[in-house]
């Protein structure tokens, strides 16, 4: 469920448990916990064990940011463990994968 605070203008919150679940390909599922004005948003994206993103995830027109919250992410040149932050700046590209499954922090700071 998301929320609001009561004496905080702006303020939202919102939990992954009550988030709708989408499934983007084939073992991969993203939750959207937020999207703000501009087109910024946050999510989770939950990749079962050997799940692969289907073509090549191009970061376009901003940013991608990651924090690897469990598992092993990989993209599609290294491994990042649980606690891993990456920034993908605009333009970059990589290959979503996992071997070991992973659950990961996605924030598009300019969408």
């Amino acid at each position: 469920m998301a929320g609001t605070g009561p004496d905080m203008p702006g303020y939202v919150w919102s939990t992954v448990g009550d988030a709708p679940v989408r499934e983007l390909f084939p073992g991969i599922r993203q939750r959207p916990l937020w999207r703000g004005d501009g087109g910024a948003s946050a999510q989770v994206l939950e990749m079962a064990p050997g799940s692969r993103w289907e073509g090549i995830d191009v970061h376009d027109p901003g940013p991608e940011e990651v924090f690897v919250v469990s598992g092993v992410f990989n993209d599609g040149h290294r491994d990042y463990p649980a606690g891993s932050f990456i920034h993908a700046p605009a333009g970059s590209s990589h290959v979503p994968q996992t071997t070991t499954g992973c659950t990961l922090f996605v924030f598009y700071p300019e969408g």
